[in-house]
């Protein structure tokens, strides 16, 4: 039995019935290297045996009596594989659209609370004989690098899946708590956090004199601060329903526009995201003339805090000075924009956010959340932010589930109210692989986005390559 984090938790207090907090997959597999062949079996057989790497997919949430305090986790006493993993098949063609498609309405739909809280579904009938796998995990159970660990704990190096021994001791599974077990343990601790309370307000205020202070330097340009985002047809209430636009690059191309036009890996995929954002934009007629603003996660997670579940994040708005015409000028905009950016959450400081996630009252949070959504709020408001864009580096040699060698793998984020557009791209084998989740109704052309992220690199590129060498 363990508690959520504060920072865990109000992933679950987000959540609505059109704001899903969680994160997934699309995975495109080659069977032609399982040995033997290729069989929904093999893939169960899999991840039975890995379970026990997989800590988040035998837990369940037992919530609190009057949500006085977190819910818990316990090992699910009722816990049936079957359940999570699923099997199904594309209509012909199966190319990408029809995937996209098919992993749209996965993400579209809520996970159930009694249960643990992931789906995967090895997915047949793609063109060329491939095998595709939807997966979907609740944001509060991982994080984006807890999640990579997931994934990778599901795959292997070699076509001959390893072979997890058996635990020592054996899983158990726990005693569901009684009512009255769980308001005992939540008042005992509740009784220790004002003593906590006191302490976050001491780093919080020594935060707002340092921020102040930095702010007020000279030379100092300090990034958009929240709702300072130009209102865009991006950013309306949501629906439950999702689009997907997947793409991929060259990492190889990337790192070449990185090396002749300065910045990082990530300040050029910003520097895609929003190049093809602006074209979208324009060709809506709908481009503000102030510049978006992103919502970019960053990993906290120290080395010692590797191999443990659960969210260890920050996040950084940046410009993504969409008001400039030129290319790169507006990666150079973007590259001042997140060192401005990375030097304000220094700082702020990692554990500010998660301090006070800790006091937040769950029943005012869920029920706020709930009020906000349905009342459609965010139409009305400016947003906090227009956009979600997140990197997450991946491995540059094959990996293989169960037999089969992973080809691509599109990540999905999570969208919100206020913020119907998440890009999430994760590197693979030297290929860069873009997972765009939208609003179904807010973005009717999700593909349109995904073309000109390609047009946004051939754009960079073209001018890198004019850069004299030596």
């Amino acid at each position: 039995m363990q508690r959520l984090t504060g920072m865990d938790a109000t992933f679950l207090y987000l959540e609505t019935p059109s704001n899903h907090m969680h994160v997934g997959s699309t995975a495109v597999f080659d069977p032609s290297t399982v040995p033997g062949g290729y069989s929904f079996e093999g893939v169960r057989a899999l991840v039975e045996n890995r379970l026990p790497l997989l800590p988040p997919f035998r837990r369940r949430l037992v919530e609190v009596p009057f949500q006085l305090h977190h819910p818990l986790w316990i090992e699910d006493p009722e816990f049936d594989l079957d359940y999570h993993l699923r099997r199904a098949a594309l209509p012909a063609p199966g190319g990408v659209r029809e995937l996209a498609e098919f992993s749209a309405e996965v993400i579209s739909r809520p996970l159930d609370r009694s249960r643990p809280l992931w789906e995967m579904y090895v997915v047949e009938g793609l063109e060329g004989g491939m095998i595709g796998v939807v997966s979907k995990l609740h944001h509060s159970a991982i994080d984006g690098v807890s999640g990579v660990e997931i994934t990778v704990n599901l795959l292997d190096l070699t076509p001959e899946p390893m072979v997890v021994p058996e635990p020592d001791p054996p899983w158990r599974p726990d005693k569901v708590p009684t009512d009255l077990e769980l308001v005992s343990y939540a008042l005992a601790s509740l009784a220790r956090q004002p003593v906590r309370a006191v302490k976050a307000a001491r780093r919080t205020a020594e935060m707002a004199l340092r921020l102040r202070r930095r702010n007020r330097a000279p030379g100092v340009n300090p990034p958009p601060p929240p709702f300072s985002a130009p209102k865009t047809p991006l950013n309306v209430s949501l629906t439950p329903h999702r689009r997907l636009g997947f793409t991929d690059i060259s990492l190889e191309d990337v790192k070449a526009v990185k090396n002749a036009l300065g910045g990082t890996v990530n300040d050029v995929v910003l520097a895609l995201c929003s190049g093809a954002l602006r074209a979208y934009l324009q060709e809506e007629g709908e481009l503000p003339e102030d510049p978006l603003v992103a919502m970019v996660p960053i990993s906290v997670r120290t080395e010692d805090e590797k191999g443990t579940m659960g969210n260890r994040v920050s996040s950084m708005l940046v410009t993504l000075a969409t008001n400039v015409a030129d290319p790169v000028e507006r990666l150079r905009c973007i590259i001042e924009g997140t060192k401005q950016a990375k030097e304000q959450d220094k700082a702020i400081g990692a554990e500010t956010l998660m301090d006070w996630a800790e006091f937040a009252a769950p029943a005012v949070a869920a029920r706020a959340a709930r009020l906000a959504s349905n009342m459609r709020i965010m139409d009305r408001l400016r947003p906090v932010f227009n956009v979600t864009i997140s990197n997450v580096p991946g491995p540059n040699f094959p990996l293989y589930s169960a037999g089969s060698r992973m080809v691509a793998m599109y990540p999905m984020g999570p969208i919100n109210d206020g913020g119907a557009v998440n890009i999430t791209v994760m590197s693979y084998m030297g290929s860069m692989y873009f997972g765009i989740v939208v609003g179904r109704e807010a973005v009717p052309r999700v593909w349109n986005i995904a073309h000109h992220v390609n047009e946004a690199l051939a754009e960079l590129k073209k001018a890198a390559e004019q850069v004299p060498t030596g």
